[in-house]
């Protein structure tokens, strides 16, 4: 397994992607008995207000729907 095949190298990969949109990549450090393992967000940097993976609950966003959020964005810029 290569390096940029870890969660973390991809993570870096996504925030820096997300990043060129004017987005940032929120992930929860507390874990709560609801949410299970802590979740991920997306804000936008210019009205700081959370534009996917916050609903039905706060970082209620899985890592995959991350990429995949953050790859459709790319996709749609080509």
């Amino acid at each position: 397994m290569s390096r940029k095949e870890f969660e973390a190298s991809k993570m870096r990969r996504l925030k820096r992607i997300a990043g060129r949109y004017g987005l940032t990549i929120l992930t929860a450090e507390k874990l709560t008995a609801k949410m299970g393992k802590g979740g991920h967000a997306i804000r936008e940097d210019e009205s700081h207000k959370v534009i996917f993976g916050d609903s039905p609950q706060p970082f209620s966003a899985t890592f995959d729907e991350i990429e995949a959020y953050v790859e459709k964005l790319e996709a749609d810029e080509e």
